[in-house]
C-alpha cells in the first residue's frame, strides 16, 4: 500500500466502510483531516452549530439505519458539549463512531489551552474509548471502533485523533470492517428447559426492550406472546419492538418510579425478559419486583443485561429472533391442554379488545371543537389523515407523547423513534438524521418547547443542507414533565400539594418560535386554535424543505 498521511487514510477507511455523512462542528485541531474532505466528494460533512446537535443528528441517523454513523467533535470543549447526547446514545444503543481531534501527542506534558483527558471524559458515556498513538495503527483502530459500535449491544465509541499523529504517514490498507455474526441460538435441551419453567403459567408476562428491534425479532415476539397467552410490557422501549395495535401489547412499564412497574411485574406468575434489563426506572425498586417463586427467563445478546439487577432462573446469551422462535416451538410442546385453552381465550379476548380500541380511535368525530379549544387533537387528527403510510416519526414530546401515539400509533418497525436516556433536545436533530437516512420519506420530529431550546440551532443545519424534515414543537409554556413528576413526589412523601416551582415556568418571557425558526432559515407557523390546523398541516407537508409548527398544547399558568 502506498504511504500517505494518516489524515488521508482515515477518510479512505470511511469510504471503504460506505460512510455517507459525517456530522460535526469543526475546530482548529481537526482542520488537517477536515481539509482533506475536498478530495472525498462522496462523504458529505453535515455542519452543526453546536456539538449536541451534531451528536443528536448522528444518533437519529444511526437509529434509522442501524449502521455505524460518524460524528466529529472538537477536542475537550466540543466533547464536553456533546456528553449529554452521547449519554442518550449510550442508553439507546446507537452505533456511533465519534472522532475527536486533539492538538498532538507532543504537547501532552504542557497542559496547554484546551488540553483534556478526552478518553477519560468519554469512558462513562461510551461503549469503548481510545486514542490513536501510532499512525500505522490508525485504520486498525478505526475498524475496531466500527466493529465495537455495531456489535450487540450497539453503542457509541470514541476515537481521539492527535493532529501530529494524523500528519504522519501510514501504509495501512483501507478495507471494509469485519463484523461478527451474532445470530446464535441455544440448543434444543436449553430451550426445552426454558419452556419447562414458563409453560404452566396462568398470569405470564413478557418484558421487552429495544434489543428485540435491533435483532429484527418483532414478529417472533408477537408469535410467542400469542402462543403463551402473555401480555407484552415495554422497558427501555424506544423503538417498535411490537406493533402498538398487536393484541399482546399492554403498554410500557413505569419510566420514573419502580412502584408503578411493580403493580405489573409482581402480579405475574412467570416472566420472560428479552432485549432489555430489569428495570430502567429513574427511581427503581431494590427488591420485590417479581412475585416469590415466579420463574424468570432472560434472553439477550447483552451479557451485562442478564441478571444485572435481579437474579434469573435461566439466562440465555443468544439472538432474540431465533431464540424466541425456538422457545415458541418448545412452549407449544410443553404447554398442556389447560394452558393452551387459557392462551387461546386470552388471545380471543385481547384481539376483540384491540379491535374495539382501533375502531374507536379511527371513528370520525362529528363533534365541533370550540374555537377556543386547544388545537392538539385537531392537529393530530389532520396530520394522521394526511401523512403517507411510510412516514417516520421521531417523538420527543414527552407529556404530549400519549396523544401522538393514539393518533399516530407506532406500528411499523423503523418508522417510529422515541427519546430515551433522559437527555432533552434530540427531537429536532434526530429527525434530521432520520431524514438523511431516508430522504424519500416524510419525517416528522416532535419536541417540547423546553426540549427544543437545547438544540434549536439544528434548524439552521436543516436550512443549510436542505433537509426536508418537518418539526412540531408541542408548546405548553412549561417543563410540564417536571410539574407532573413533582406532584408524584409530593404524594410519595406525603407532602401537601402546593404551587409549582416558578423555575418550571417558561412563559416569562414567551419564546417566539416562529420568529426564531425564520431567523434560522426555516419557515414556520403558530397554531393556537383548531381552525388553523388544516392550513398549517397542508403548508408543512406541501413545503419541499424543512418546516416548523409551533403547536400550542397548553396555555401556561394563569
Amino acid at each position: 500500500m502506498v504511504s500517505r498521511p494518516a489524515r488521508v487514510a482515515i477518510l479512505e477507511q470511511l469510504r471503504a466502510d460506505g460512510v455517507r455523512y459525517m456530522f460535526g462542528n469543526p475546530g482548529t485541531v481537526e482542520q488537517g483531516f477536515l481539509d482533506e474532505l475536498r478530495n472525498f466528494p462522496e462523504l458529505e460533512y453535515v455542519l452543526a452549530l453546536q456539538e449536541a446537535t451534531a451528536v443528536g443528528m448522528a444518533d437519529g441517523h444511526a437509529r434509522a439505519t442501524r449502521t455505524p454513523t460518524v460524528c466529529q467533535l472538537h477536542t475537550g470543549v466540543g466533547l464536553g458539549n456533546g456528553i449529554g447526547m452521547l449519554y442518550q446514545a449510550m442508553r439507546g444503543h446507537a452505533p456511533l463512531v465519534v472522532l475527536v481531534g486533539e492538538a498532538g501527542l507532543r504537547y501532552e506534558a504542557m497542559e496547554a489551552q484546551m488540553a483534556a483527558d478526552l478518553v477519560g471524559m468519554a469512558e462513562p458515556v461510551t461503549k469503548w474509548a481510545t486514542r490513536v498513538v501510532d499512525p500505522e495503527s490508525t485504520l486498525r483502530v478505526l475498524r475496531r471502533a466500527f466493529k465495537v459500535a455495531a456489535t450487540p449491544p450497539y453503542g457509541p465509541v470514541l476515537v481521539v485523533l492527535p493532529a501530529d499523529v494524523m500528519d504522519r504517514d501510514t501504509s495501512e490498507a483501507a478495507v471494509p470492517t469485519s463484523y461478527p455474526v451474532t445470530d446464535s441460538v441455544p440448543d434444543a435441551e436449553t430451550l426445552d428447559r426454558a419452556a419447562g419453567l414458563l409453560a404452566g403459567a396462568e398470569r405470564p408476562i413478557v418484558i421487552a426492550g429495544d434489543g428485540v428491534h435491533f435483532a429484527g425479532a418483532e414478529k417472533e415476539l408477537g408469535d410467542l406472546a400469542e402462543t403463551w397467552g402473555a401480555d407484552v410490557w415495554g422497558a427501555d422501549w424506544a423503538e417498535v419492538n411490537l406493533p402498538a395495535e398487536h393484541p399482546a401489547y399492554a403498554g410500557q412499564l413505569g419510566h420514573m418510579f419502580g412502584e408503578s412497574s411493580r403493580r405489573v411485574t409482581a402480579a405475574a406468575d412467570a416472566v420472560l425478559v428479552v432485549g432489555t434489563y430489569t428495570l430502567p426506572e429513574v427511581y427503581p425498586l431494590l427488591d420485590g419486583v417479581f412475585a416469590d417463586g415466579a420463574p424468570v427467563v432472560h434472553i439477550d445478546l447483552d451479557t451485562d443485561a442478564i441478571a444485572k439487577n435481579f437474579p434469573v432462573d435461566l439466562g440465555l446469551v443468544a439472538d432474540p429472533r431465533r431464540t424466541l422462535a425456538g422457545l415458541t416451538r418448545a412452549l407449544g410442546t410443553r404447554m398442556d391442554d389447560a394452558s393452551r385453552t387459557r392462551a387461546g381465550e386470552w388471545l380471543r379476548r385481547r384481539t376483540a379488545e384491540r379491535e374495539r380500541q382501533i375502531a374507536d380511535a379511527r371513528r370520525p368525530d362529528d363533534g365541533e371543537l370550540a374555537p377556543t379549544a386547544l388545537p392538539t387533537t385537531a392537529f393530530l387528527r389532520e396530520l394522521a389523515r394526511r401523512l403517507p403510510e411510510d412516514a417516520m416519526v421521531f417523538d420527543e414530546a414527552l407529556t404530549a407523547s400519549p396523544d401522538i401515539s393514539r393518533h399516530l400509533p407506532p406500528n411499523r418497525p423503523g418508522h417510529w423513534f422515541q427519546t430515551r436516556g433522559g437527555s432533552l433536545g434530540v427531537g429536532i436533530p434526530g429527525a434530521l438524521g432520520a431524514r438523511l437516512a431516508h430522504p424519500d420519506r416524510t419525517v416528522v420530529g416532535f419536541t417540547g418547547d423546553g426540549g427544543s431550546m437545547y438544540t434549536i440551532q439544528a434548524l439552521w443545519t436543516a436550512a443549510r443542507h436542505g433537509i426536508g424534515a418537518k418539526f412540531v414543537i408541542c408548546n405548553n409554556s412549561s417543563y410540564k414533565l417536571l410539574e407532573l413528576n413533582i406532584e408524584e413526589y409530593w404524594r410519595s412523601q406525603s407532602i401537601e400539594a402546593h404551587e409549582q416551582p416558578e423555575i418550571f415556568d417558561l412563559s416569562q418571557p414567551a419564546i417566539d418560535f416562529v420568529g426564531l425558526a425564520r431567523s434560522l432559515g426555516v419557515p414556520a407557523v403558530r397554531v393556537e386554535k383548531p381552525d388553523q390546523v388544516e392550513a398549517a398541516v397542508a403548508e408543512a407537508l406541501g413545503t419541499d424543505g424543512p418546516f416548523l409548527i409551533d403547536l400550542v398544547t397548553g396555555r401556561g399558568r394563569d
